[in-house]
C-alpha cells in the first residue's frame, strides 16, 4: 500500500467517524427542536403525484448536493443530511471516501429529478461522501419525473399528503391545463373539497342563468376568472399574507369567502373581497392591539362594504388624540 493511499484511508476514517458524530448529535438536539428530516421516499412521492411519465437524460450534470433529499430504497439509511446511519457499512463509505479523493474519482451517480429535488437511484454512499468533504456539488444522470406539483428542498414527508390532495384537485378540475400560471396549493387539505364545492356551485348558477349545460371545463374557467381572481387580486394587493406567514393565497381566498359568507349573515349584504379582506386584516390586528371593543362599537351599524382597515385607522388616531387631551388635563391638575 503507497504511502497516499493509506493517507487517503486515514482521512476517510476519520471524516466517517465526524460524520457519526454529527448524527449522535442530530439525535440528541431533536429531543428539543423535533427530529431531523427524513429522506423522502422516491416510490411514495411517484404514487402521491401519480408522476409516473420520465425522460432520461443522456449526458452527465452538475447537481446542487443540498436538493438531493430523497431516495429510491433506502430512505432510512440515511438522515437528509446523508449522515450515514448504522445500516451502512463502515469499510465501503470509507473506501467510496477514498477513492473519490483519488486520482481516479468515481462516476456519476444517477438521480431522479421531481420539481426542483432529486432522488439518488444509484450512489447513496457518494453523496454522503461528498457531503461529508464539503462539497456543493455532484455529478448526476438525471432522469426527469414529469410532474405539475412544486417540490422544493423543504418538503417533508408530512407534505405528501397535501401534495397528494392537490393532485386529485387538479385532476378533478384540469386547472393546470386550463389556465397553467395558476397555483392553488393550500396548507390546510380539506380546504380542496371547499374549493371543489365552490366550482360546484358556480357551474350550478352558470346554468340557471344561461340556461343550459354548462360543461367542467367552462365552470373551471369561469370560476377561476370570475370568482378566484378577483378575492386573489385583493389578498395580493393588501399586506395579509404577511400577516399570516406560511399560508399561501389559495388558503386566504378560502378564509375570505368564509369570512364573506359570515358577514353576509349577519348583516344581509355580501360585502366585497376587497372589504372582506380588510376585515381579516382588522381582526387579526385586532387580536393583538387590544382596540377590539372601541372599533367593534366604531363600526355598529356600518354597512360591511366600508373600508375596515381605514376604520380601525380613524378609530385608533381618535383614541389616540383622547389620550392625549386627557394627558393635557393631568398635567394641568
Amino acid at each position: 500500500m503507497s504511502e497516499n493511499t493509506a493517507l487517503a484511508i486515514h482521512d476517510a476514517g476519520k471524516r466517517f467517524q465526524t460524520a457519526k458524530r454529527k448524527l449522535f448529535w442530530d439525535s440528541v438536539f431533536s429531543v428539543v427542536r423535533g427530529p431531523s428530516p427524513e429522506l423522502l421516499s422516491f416510490e411514495e412521492v411517484q404514487t402521491a403525484l401519480r408522476a409516473w411519465q420520465q425522460v432520461e437524460g443522456r449526458q452527465a450534470e452538475s447537481i446542487p448536493l443540498d436538493r438531493i433529499i430523497g431516495s429510491v430504497g433506502r430512505y432510512r439509511d440515511f438522515t437528509r443530511a446523508f449522515l450515514p446511519r448504522a445500516s451502512v457499512s463502515e469499510s465501503r463509505w470509507r473506501g467510496v471516501d477514498a477513492a473519490m479523493n483519488s486520482m481516479a474519482g468515481l462516476p456519476p451517480i444517477e438521480v431522479y429529478q421531481v420539481g426542483d429535488i432529486y432522488f439518488v437511484k444509484d450512489g447513496h454512499h457518494r453523496v454522503s461522501v461528498a457531503h461529508a468533504n464539503g462539497f456543493k456539488e455532484i455529478e448526476a444522470y438525471v432522469t426527469r419525473v414529469e410532474t405539475s406539483i412544486k417540490l422544493d428542498a423543504d418538503t417533508t414527508p408530512e407534505d405528501l399528503v397535501l401534495k397528494a390532495a392537490y393532485v386529485d384537485f387538479l385532476r378533478a378540475t384540469r386547472l393546470d391545463e386550463l389556465r397553467p400560471d395558476s397555483d392553488l396549493e393550500v396548507t390546510e387539505v380539506y380546504s380542496y373539497t371547499e374549493l371543489l364545492e365552490h366550482i360546484a356551485v358556480h357551474r350550478y348558477y352558470m346554468g340557471q342563468e344561461q340556461q343550459r349545460e354548462i360543461s367542467s371545463d367552462e365552470a373551471v374557467q369561469s370560476w377561476y376568472d370570475r370568482v378566484y381572481l378577483p378575492v386573489a387580486a385583493a389578498v395580493w394587493a393588501s399586506d395579509i399574507l404577511d400577516r399570516f406567514p406560511g399560508r399561501t393565497p389559495a388558503d386566504l381566498y378560502v378564509w375570505v369567502c368564509r369570512r364573506r359568507e359570515e358577514l353576509a349573515d349577519e348583516h344581509g349584504d355580501v360585502p366585497s373581497p376587497v372589504a372582506a379582506v380588510s376585515d381579516l386584516v382588522l381582526k387579526e390586528a385586532l387580536a393583538s392591539s387590544g382596540m377590539v371593543g372601541s372599533v367593534k362599537r366604531a363600526i355598529a351599524g356600518k354597512p360591511k362594504t366600508v373600508d375596515l382597515a381605514a376604520e380601525a385607522v380613524r378609530v385608533a388616531e381618535k383614541d389616540q388624540l383622547h389620550n392625549s387631551e386627557d394627558d393635557l388635563s393631568d398635567a394641568d391638575d
